[in-house]
C-alpha cells in the first residue's frame, strides 16, 4: 500500500490519530453507504469506486495498526534496537515472532468485518482494485460542477408542503469513456414554509465528467407569482382598494386565506385612511423551524379617490367637509 497515510484517513473521513475501534466504526458506516448493490445503475460506477477505495484505506491503515502494536509491544521504553532484537523482530526468528502477533493483533481487530470478502467480489484483481482506488484518490479533490435547476412551486405549495416528480437531462459517461445524455427523475418533498431560493441536493446526480466525481444536482426553490397575496419573508401581505366613500363611511369585505378559509373584515366606525395596515396574527405563512408558529397576515388599504365630480358632488362634498371635526 504505497499511498500516503493521510490519503487514507480522508477517505475514510477520521483524524491522524484514531483507535482500531473508531477504523472499524468509520470503515462500516462507509461500506453501507456506499455498497454497490445498494445503488442504481446510473450511480453504481461511482459507487462501486468509492467501495474499493474505502476497502483499501481500512486495510492500509488496519495493517498500520498491527505494525504499531508489534512495536509498540518490543519497543515502548525507547531501547528499540535491544528490544526489538529481543522480542525477535530482527532475524529469522524474530521475524515468525512478528508475523504471529500481527497475526493475532489482525484477528482480534476484524472478528466479522468482511472487508476481504468484500474486496474479493468487487475487485477485478489485485490490480483493478488497485487502479479503481488510483482514479479514486486522484479525483477525489475533483468534482464536476454542480447541475442546477429551477423547480417553480405556487404559494400554496409553499405554505402546505408538497412531492413534486421532477425530470431533468444529465450527461453520463459510458463504459468506454463517451459522454451520453439521460432523463432521469427525483421525487422532491417541498416542506411547509420554504422559501425562495432554498436548495434541494441529489448528491452525485449531476453531470458525469472522465476522471471527476459526479456533480450534484441541485434544485433551487422558485415561488410563482400569486394573483392575491404577496410573501414578505414569512409574512403575507394583502393589498385591497377601498372606494373613498367607502373609507369615510364605512365599508366591510371579505377574502379566503392559502388555506381556503374565509375571512372578513369590517369597518364601521373608522374611517380608512391612506396607507392604513389591519395586521391579522398567526395568517401568515408557516415559519419552517418552528413548527405550529406562523407569520402574520398583513392588510394594505388603498384608497381610491374619484377620477371627477360634478359641480353638484363637489358642493355637497365641501358641505360635508365643512362640518366634519378634525384633529
Amino acid at each position: 500500500m504505497g499511498n500516503p497515510p493521510e490519503l487514507y484517513h480522508r477517505i475514510l473521513n477520521i483524524p491522524r490519530e484514531t483507535s482500531p475501534q473508531e477504523i472499524r466504526a468509520a470503515y462500516k458506516s462507509l461500506v453501507k453507504k456506499w455498497h454497490p448493490d445498494k445503488h442504481p445503475p446510473s450511480s453504481k460506477p461511482e459507487a462501486e469506486a468509492r467501495f474499493k477505495a474505502i476497502t483499501e484505506a481500512y486495510e492500509a491503515l488496519l495493517d498500520q495498526q498491527e505494525n504499531r502494536a508489534v512495536f509498540g509491544v518490543c519497543c515502548n521504553d525507547g531501547r528499540a534496537g535491544e528490544k526489538a532484537t529481543a522480542c525477535g523482530v530482527v532475524g529469522g526468528g524474530g521475524a515468525h515472532i512478528a508475523r504471529t502477533r500481527s497475526d493475532d493483533f489482525g484477528a482480534r481487530m476484524a472478528p466479522g468485518t468482511p472487508a476481504r470478502e468484500f474486496k474479493k467480489v468487487y475487485s477485478s484483481g489485485n490490480s483493478g482494485g488497485r487502479r479503481a482506488f488510483a482514479e479514486f484518490s486522484s479525483s477525489i479533490m475533483r468534482k464536476a460542477p454542480p447541475l442546477e435547476r429551477k423547480l417553480d412551486c405556487t404559494l400554496e405549495e409553499l405554505c402546505h408542503g408538497c412531492k413534486k416528480e421532477v425530470k431533468f437531462t444529465r450527461d453520463v459517461v459510458t463504459k468506454n469513456g463517451s459522454i451520453v445524455k439521460k432523463e432521469v427523475s427525483q421525487m422532491v418533498l417541498v416542506k411547509p414554509g420554504w422559501k425562495k431560493g432554498n436548495k434541494i441536493t441529489f448528491e452525485g446526480m449531476g453531470d458525469e465528467r472522465p476522471g471527476c466525481l459526479p456533480a450534484d444536482a441541485v434544485f433551487v426553490i422558485s415561488e410563482k407569482k400569486h394573483p392575491v397575496f404577496k410573501r414578505v419573508g414569512n409574512d403575507l401581505v394583502l393589498k385591497a382598494e377601498v372606494p373613498l366613500v367607502s373609507a369615510l363611511t364605512g365599508w366591510s369585505f371579505s377574502f379566503r386565506l392559502l388555506s381556503g378559509k374565509k375571512v372578513s373584515c369590517s369597518f364601521q366606525d373608522e374611517i380608512i385612511c391612506p396607507g392604513y395596515e389591519k395586521i391579522i396574527k398567526g395568517e401568515g405563512m408557516p415559519i419552517a423551524d418552528q413548527k405550529g408558529t406562523r407569520g402574520d397576515l398583513r392588510v394594505k388599504f388603498e384608497i381610491a379617490f374619484p377620477k371627477q365630480l360634478t359641480d353638484e358632488q363637489r358642493d355637497g362634498l365641501a358641505q360635508i367637509l365643512r362640518g366634519c371635526a378634525w384633529d
